[in-house]
Formats: structure tokens, sequence, C-alpha cells
């Protein structure tokens, strides 16, 4: 959701330097199923421009309805959203309604935040009924500093409290240069992740020739020296086996989520067998750690099948759950 958050602070920026008056709705409660779950934003601008989603789509339109005396009367509301009778959902929504009117002090501390690649927390302050209130709203809390995001001070006392921590943007970094590194690279944009690309200089690629990366390494595997946190995938796909195995000894104390190989099992057993043979001492949390062949078995052919699969796996294993069909697994969807 960081990376969502990311296109709402953005969003307010372009808007506020036009004039344009802002809405923010956060979903703070919710009774029953939904497509999307507690904590999840939109930004209404007052000029009919939207940026996220609190459902699959079908929602918006209403809640810019409900906004409309928000920016009027600049006094938070909570709005219900009943999709027993609407949606296939069977869920009802409770959206907090707020001016979103953050100061310039809110939005160097917030893109610190994220630069620093720390968590945000967020409170919300409503009651689980339709109301017009101006004691809702919420408060971030940036490198541990108290933000509203409105003008006017409110008191929380009385009110039911929503709490949400943040991590940082899930960062995907992949090592390699060939078309299936820029097909994955641009799902992992799409997808909201922050695309690192790491290319051996004598490619002689930039940025510019990954569509959706946000960050660009032009760098010899032998001098890699990688600083990641646990928030970090790393994907090997450099199509060649020395490479992978310069690569595999240069991330072997690195805090990873994941890091996947591509290639058939043998391969992967060869890279084990001589990272064991230069390294005994390696960790086996480390080897526990890398998944080769890299991703799901759903028929993938395709770059961009492959990459689809890469990144199924990357979320089942970040997520701690076993992949199935939906269908048959009980209970529900999101538990």
């Amino acid at each position: 959701m960081t990376h969502e958050l990311k296109k709402i602070v953005s969003a307010y920026e372009t808007a506020k330097s036009e004039g344009i008056s802002c809405v923010l709705a956060t979903v703070v409660a919710l009774d029953g199923s939904s497509y999307r779950r507690p904590g999840v934003r939109m930004l209404l601008q007052e000029n009919g421009t939207m940026t996220g989603a609190v459902s699959g789509g079908c929602v918006e339109k209403e809640v810019f309805r409900q906004a409309i005396s928000v920016f009027s009367s600049k006094l938070s509301k909570i709005m219900t959203y009943d999709g027993r009778y609407r949606l296939g959902c069977e869920g009802i929504l409770y959206i907090l309604l707020e001016p979103f009117e953050p100061d310039i002090y809110f939005i160097k501390n917030f893109w610190n935040a994220i630069k620093q690649r720390t968590s945000i927390e967020i409170t919300s302050h409503y009651q689980k009924e339709h109301d017009i209130n101006a004691d809702f709203g919420s408060i971030f809390y940036l490198n541990d500093t108290p933000f509203q995001v409105r003008n006017s001070p409110f008191d929380t006392s009385g009110t039911l409290l929503f709490e949400q921590s943040l991590p940082p943007c899930f960062k995907l970094v992949i090592i390699g240069s060939e078309h299936d590194a820029v097909q994955l690279c641009s799902f992992a944009a799409m997808t909201g992740w922050e695309a690192t690309m790491v290319v051996n200089p004598r490619e002689e690629k930039s940025i510019h020739d990954f569509p959706g990366a946000s960050d660009f390494i032009s760098v010899e595997a032998e001098v890699f020296e990688p600083d990641f946190d646990a928030h970090t995938a790393v994907v090997l796909m450099t199509h060649s086996y020395v490479k992978d195995l310069q690569f595999l000894i240069a991330l072997r104390d690195t805090r990873l989520s994941y890091l996947g190989l591509l290639g058939p099992s043998r391969r992967r057993e060869k890279l084990f067998n001589e990272l064991l043979e230069r390294y005994p001492e390696i960790s086996e949390t480390y080897l526990e750690l890398i998944h080769g062949p890299a991703g799901i078995h759903i028929g993938a052919e395709t770059p961009q099948e492959i990459a689809i699969s890469v990144m199924a796996e990357i979320l089942s294993v970040v997520n701690k759950k076993e992949p199935i069909l939906l269908k048959a697994k009980g209970g529900s969807i999101h538990s």
C-alpha cells in the first residue's frame, strides 16, 4: 500500500500547485468481505480527478458524491457503503472522508521516509456510523514525528481508532539485462514494486532500456557491494553461470526476503556445490533463501508468463502463503 500512498501524495502536490482542493478517503473498518481491506486509500480532487481506489471500481463514484460536502464544509465525515445489496462482496465499508491539506513539512518528511525506507505509521479516528464530525481525522507518523493532514486541529477523545503500519515499498532487484529482465521489470513496476536493475557495464545499457525501473546500477559482479533490507527480493537472470556464482557470493551476507535463480535444478545444485566449496561456512539460512528454478509451475512459456510466475512465487514466499486455487481454499479469500 505504500506505493499507492506515494501516488496520492504526488497527485496532491500537483493539485495544490493548481489550487485544487483535495479529500482523502480511507477505508477504516469493514463488516463482512470486500475487494480491498481497511487501510486502502484514494485521493479525490474537487475537479473530479481521482487517484487510487478503495474497491475494484464499483464504489468510487459514490465516494466522490459523498465527498462533495467535505469540499464545501471542510468537515470530515464517515460514509457507509453496503455492498450486500449492490455488489457481490457482501460487506459494509466504513470510509473516512477528510480534507487533505498537508503542509510542506509533511511533504518533506514523507519523501524522506520513502527515501530512507522507514515505516510509516498512520492512525485514523472515526465512529462506526454515518456521521459528520470535525474530530474525525488521520495522523501520520513520519520518522516518529506526528503530522495532521488538515489545517484545523481535532480532538481524538471518544473516537474509535484505526491503526496501520506501512512498511517501505517492496523492492525487486533484477540482476540481468536480457529481454526477460525487461519484462520482469515492467511487471514489477505495474505491481507497485520499486524495480532496481543491476547490469554489467559492458552491456552498454541505461535505465531507459528498462521501462518502469526506479534505479539502475552498472557494476561488475566482482565489485558488487549490495546494501538491501528485508523488504527486498533479488532475481538472478544473467544467463551466465560464472556471473550468477559471483553475484551469489556477493549477496551471501545481505538481508533479503527472497532470492531467485533462473535455470534448471541441476544448474542450481552445481552453483550450490561450488558456493559451498569456496565458502564452507556459508549459512544454511542463506541457502534456504534461494529459490531455483525461480517461479511457480503454471505452464509459463513466454518471458511475460515467466515474469508472472516468478512474481507469484515472490508474493507467495513473502506473504507466507502456499499457492493453491482460490476455489479450493476454505474460509475467506483474505484469511
